[in-house]
């Protein structure tokens, strides 16, 4: 393998903990733990991105290395790795939970690559650090090909996220209760490089706010505005407010995406949240199927559904409330703060109009739209109709002469569509008048749908399929599944089962509906 970069900035200008003491406990006074990941027995490369290891100066050659699968399951150390584990705490589920920390993620270091582009490399599931608690800082193959797979399926899907350069099998078993149901099991291990500008969360600054550690509080705001955003100009306090007012505004596209395309992150606590405004920590996520706004991946999160697909606006604006009172200690003027919170509602409110635009095919929204659009998801919500096929196959609808037929692939049941179709029909008359007043040629039209309605997203059965083969052994569902990701908004006629709706079998079967946090 050929050698990177290295200039780990975070570990060479913020203080950290080096006493290499590998225990689950209180650290103080400091933004990261120097550790080690622990070796695994047979590491063997699963999967890859093309496009990432290019990204980061990597050919083919260097990927078929043995080293390559040896040093991304955490068996050894490319030259300048320094390999630490995060320091940082976090709302969960609206409750302080006091310090978290990188339990099972390890960064080996910051590369920089030939374009100048620097990329922090960070496995999930290398072992145990200070911050596992009391857990062994693995993780399981299912929640590593999930993760894997979705990294990548969000990316190509033009929404900001962390990127995942590879898929490794540990060759060891690891013991996890999938459903927390007093039933654990041996599952196959694995780890996943996941690749990112920075992994710095809201967390990393409510912990030392929360400890009344304002000296370290502006070391690492200090840092974070120097190193992921040194376009910010002016004095301190001058950068300090942009650089909040920037991270609402990311956050507020990021959601908007999120929206857009059905999914459900499933953990939006405060440590789940990035300060570059990318999608992170893919646990029991999901993609909206039937079109249901109080829908949640996470088991969790079922009789609360605090993060449901309807709430993720909302509680993006209470996360970013809560780094905003992180953040009241270093950044004097409290008007800045306060605007920055309204930044959030605005960037959300006015990108995901656009999208919305985009998505039912007309040039722009006019407070006249709301009753018709508002009842297109209400119908979609009562009659039980697929999200993603619903609004790729509006694209198909003419105009002049309107029709349901290009929509009835999107309905899951027979009894729901004779129920509502009525109403369908009305609305799809509005719908179409609407679009006579636009007047844009079929073809523009149907262009600015579809590239923002996808034809394919990582629908929930499609993963655990994947997760099943690959637990047999075979890894083909995972390579195939990445290469249609790549191309979402294509039609991809050879992967056209990809992009079938949900199976009846897949309603309710563990995996295909809703997940536990268990990896």
């Amino acid at each position: 393998m050929r050698a990177l970069n290295f200039d780990n900035r975070f570990v060479r200008e913020l203080p950290g903990d080096t006493d290499g003491i590998n225990m689950s406990r209180q650290v103080y006074d400091a933004l990261w733990s120097s550790v080690q990941p622990t070796a695994v027995a047979k590491p063997r490369l699963l999967a890859h991105s093309p496009e990432v290891a290019e990204m980061l100066g990597w050919t083919a050659a260097d990927i078929a290395d043995p080293d390559f699968a040896s040093v991304f399951g955490g068996n050894q150390l490319l030259a300048g790795m320094q390999p630490y584990a995060a320091c940082y705490g976090g709302h969960q589920f609206g409750g302080w939970a006091g310090q978290l920390g990188d339990g099972r993620a390890i960064s080996l270091g910051e590369t920089v690559n030939s374009a100048g582009e620097r990329w922090e490399l960070q496995l999930k599931g290398a072992g145990p650090t200070p911050y596992s608690r009391r857990a062994d800082g693995r993780a399981v193959l299912r929640s590593s090909v999930r993760e894997f797979l979705c990294s990548e399926a969000m990316y190509h899907l033009g929404i900001p996220t962390t990127r995942a350069l590879s898929l490794v099998a540990t060759g060891d078993s690891v013991m996890r209760d999938m459903l927390y149901d007093g039933n654990p099991a041996l599952e196959p291990g694995a780890i996943v490089c996941r690749v990112a500008p920075s992994f710095i969360r809201f967390g990393n600054f409510e912990l030392p706010a929360s400890r009344g550690d304002k000296a370290l509080l502006e070391q690492l705001v200090d840092f974070t505005i120097a190193r992921d955003y040194p376009e910010l100009q002016g004095d301190t306090q001058a950068k300090r407010s942009a650089w909040f007012m920037e991270i609402c505004r990311r956050t507020g596209v990021m959601i908007a995406h999120w929206m857009r395309v059905g999914f459900v992150h499933g953990v939006m606590n405060t440590d789940n949240m990035s300060i570059l405004g990318l999608t992170i920590d893919y646990g029991p996520y999901g993609w909206l199927e039937d079109y249901d706004p109080m829908w949640t991946p996470n088991t969790t999160d079922e009789a609360g559904k605090r993060y449901c697909y309807g709430q993720q606006p909302y509680i993006g604006h209470w996360n970013l409330a809560h780094l905003r009172d992180a953040l009241k200690p270093v950044i004097a003027d409290a008007q800045v703060l306060q605007a920055g919170l309204q930044a959030y509602a605005d960037t959300y409110s006015e990108t995901f109009g656009v999208m919305l635009a985009a998505k039912f095919g007309i040039r722009e929204l006019s407070d006249n739209d709301a009753p018709w659009i508002n009842s297109a998801f209400e119908l979609l919500h009562k009659s039980e109709v697929d999200m993603t096929l619903f609004f790729r196959n509006l694209a198909d609808v003419d105009v002049q002469q309107p029709e349901l037929t290009p929509l009835l692939p999107a309905f899951y049941r027979d009894d729901l569509l004779q129920q509502y179709r009525a109403e369908w029909e009305q609305w799809l008359g509005q719908y179409c008048a609407r679009l006579q007043t636009d007047n844009l040629p079929p073809e523009e039209r149907r262009a600015r749908m579809n590239a923002a309605n996808p034809r394919f997203v990582l629908r929930n059965y499609l993963a655990q399929q994947a997760i099943d083969l690959a637990t047999a052994g075979d890894n083909s569902r995972i390579v195939e599944l990445l290469d249609t990701l790549r191309h979402p908004y294509d039609e991809q006629p050879r992967y056209a089962h990809f992009a079938e709706k949900r199976p009846e079998w897949a309603r309710h079967k563990a995996g295909c509906s809703m997940l536990s946090c268990s990896s």
